[in-house]
């Protein structure tokens, strides 16, 4: 499992001309899921991305973490995070996970991270979809499972 997490200032997510999904101060993560992920993979990459503590405090230094700061999440599925590139030029997906699987991990992830943060917006799975975001810093965390 991957998460590319981005820390914003806004973010949004469009599908077929709608926009379905918008934050403020928080989180764009983009969310890839592998063949062999499971619910637990997902447990731990939720909490330590919660826990992350990436926003500046009064100082200046990076001190604070998404509920210290009241900060939203949006949430996209990308299988492409799973794009293997090391034989030719057209990127093979063979390790995403199989589109039902993922999708049910992509659902839990965001019923998960809605218990501890009370603004989570998301994408639609497997949508031809474009984000729109205004990264912080640029401030950009990748953690894998």
């Amino acid at each position: 499992m991957k998460f590319v997490i981005q820390r914003v200032t806004e973010a949004s997510v469009e599908v077929a001309g709608n926009i379905v999904g918008e934050i403020e101060k928080g989180y764009c993560v983009l969310i890839g899921v592998g063949q062999e992920d499971i619910r637990a993979d997902a447990d731990k990459l939720i909490k330590k991305m919660i826990g992350l503590r990436i926003f500046p405090d009064d100082a200046g230094k990076i001190n604070l973490s998404l509920k210290d700061v009241g900060g939203s999440l949006l949430l996209i599925s990308q299988f492409t995070l799973y794009a293997d590139c090391r034989k030719g030029n057209r990127p093979s997906f063979v390790e995403a996970g199989k589109p039902e699987m993922a999708e049910e991990l992509y659902e839990y992830i965001i019923e998960e991270c809605r218990k501890s943060v009370p603004v989570v917006e998301k994408g639609v799975f497997g949508a031809k979809m474009k984000v729109r975001l205004c990264n912080d810093g640029p401030f950009t965390i990748l953690l894998e499972s």
